[in-house]
């Protein structure tokens, strides 16, 4: 997926001299993720520009750039980090086209790696979705192939409304065609049918979509055909993909990393319900991560996030089949 995510950057850098990556390490060292390797070689100090460790700073300058024309890519580290950055990201991103009248187009998107990582305990494994989807003027966008993710993040360069992209750290590693053509875009706000299915809908969205399809694969030897949506953007969100699902499978399964309250689980149970009660076998089934911080220990991490098991469990409960 790396590698998906630097082609998307590549491409759109080398498509329009207006977009430029701005932050932590992304230069001389390349990402600390690498996933800006060999973008500075390419393109120059002037439009891959290492920041100092000052996420406020570097998001503002960003966002003021979008304001005169520019399409900058910011890059937190984590997006554990842009906690630091959320008045730039939600008083001056979200607001300014608002504010101004439509005077000025916000075209910037704040990436990174979101959610959890591998033992880095609970300041640095936090799933912060909700919270941005939360303010009007932000568009959010959760890949969780690396074809959507270069596709997503090419139709995120080119959006002229600010987007917040969160990747999954433990998702980098992932393998996937990705189509060669360099005009390659996922449209914002499209849903995708990951896997069709008649007894069970599950939602899942960046690290669970994987887990959800091999729930579903092992479901299917038990006798019960598990559909999976992924909603890939959540804001805007694109219920009517979801919704027409429910009205073929009666049953749904909200499998998420994120904590549950106030979470987009419970955002996407009450739009089902508003728009797909009638059509409801079972109540909705919520599968989200432990309401606490992330635990540093191994075992008490691998327990506090959503499984193959559970997604398993989840559908056999609203299947009524333990």
């Amino acid at each position: 997926m790396r590698e998906a995510l630097n082609q998307a950057m590549r491409e759109e850098m080398r498509r329009d001299e207006g977009v430029f990556l701005m932050g932590e390490e992304v230069a001389a060292y390349q990402g600390a993720y690498k996933v800006s390797k060999g973008l500075l070689e390419e393109f120059g100090d002037k439009r891959v520009v290492d920041s100092p460790i000052t996420e406020l700073g570097f998001a503002g300058l960003g966002v003021g750039a979008a304001m005169v024309g520019l399409r900058p890519i910011i890059e937190f580290m984590t997006f554990n980090f842009s906690i630091l950055a959320t008045d730039q990201i939600i008083n001056s991103a979200a607001k300014m086209r608002y504010m101004s009248g439509g005077q000025f187009k916000i075209p910037i998107v704040f990436r990174g790696p979101n959610g959890s990582a591998f033992q880095v305990s609970s300041q640095h494994s936090q799933a912060l979705e909700s919270w941005y989807a939360h303010f009007p003027g932000l568009k959010v966008v959760m890949p969780s192939t690396p074809a959507d993710a270069k596709g997503l993040l090419k139709s995120a360069i080119r959006d002229n409304d600010p987007v917040i992209f969160l990747e999954q750290e433990r998702m980098y590693g992932n393998k996937g065609e990705v189509p060669d053509e360099e005009d390659f875009l996922v449209p914002l706000g499209v849903a995708d049918v990951k896997r069709e299915g008649t007894d069970c809908t599950v939602v899942a969205r960046s690290m669970t979509v994987p887990l959800a399809l091999k729930a579903a694969e092992e479901l299917e030897k038990q006798g019960v055909s598990v559909e999976v949506i992924d909603p890939r953007t959540i804001r805007p969100l694109d219920i009517e993909t979801i919704v027409n699902s429910v009205k073929k499978t009666n049953r749904v399964v909200i499998a998420e990393e994120s904590h549950a309250f106030c979470g987009v689980g419970a955002e996407l149970s009450a739009q089902i319900m508003e728009h797909a009660f009638d059509y409801l076998d079972a109540p909705v089934k919520r599968l989200s991560g432990a309401d606490a911080p992330m635990p540093y220990a191994k075992n008490l991490e691998r327990l506090a996030l959503p499984d193959v098991e559970r997604i398993v469990k989840a559908v056999r409960e609203v299947s009524y089949l333990d």
